[in-house]
């Protein structure tokens, strides 16, 4: 799950509760997932300003996921 935000909304307290649940659903979604054969799944969020086209989505994935 990609999301761009806004770089000077990063810091916002509505962003960082959103990302929070973000994180949380990926891991119950992986963790149901995992039972069906099927893929992990991962949150990302984006600085919009650093999203180029010559960018790749692993390399944004690389850049900016959390483990």
């Amino acid at each position: 799950m990609l999301e761009p935000k806004r770089r000077s909304d990063l810091e916002d307290p509505e962003v960082i509760a959103k990302k929070d649940a973000a994180v949380k659903w990926c891991e119950h979604a992986s963790a149901h997932s995992g039972t069906c054969g099927g893929k992990p799944w991962k949150y990302v969020l984006i600085p919009h300003d650093t999203i180029a086209d010559n960018m790749t989505l692993a390399v944004l994935v690389a850049r900016f996921g959390h483990e």
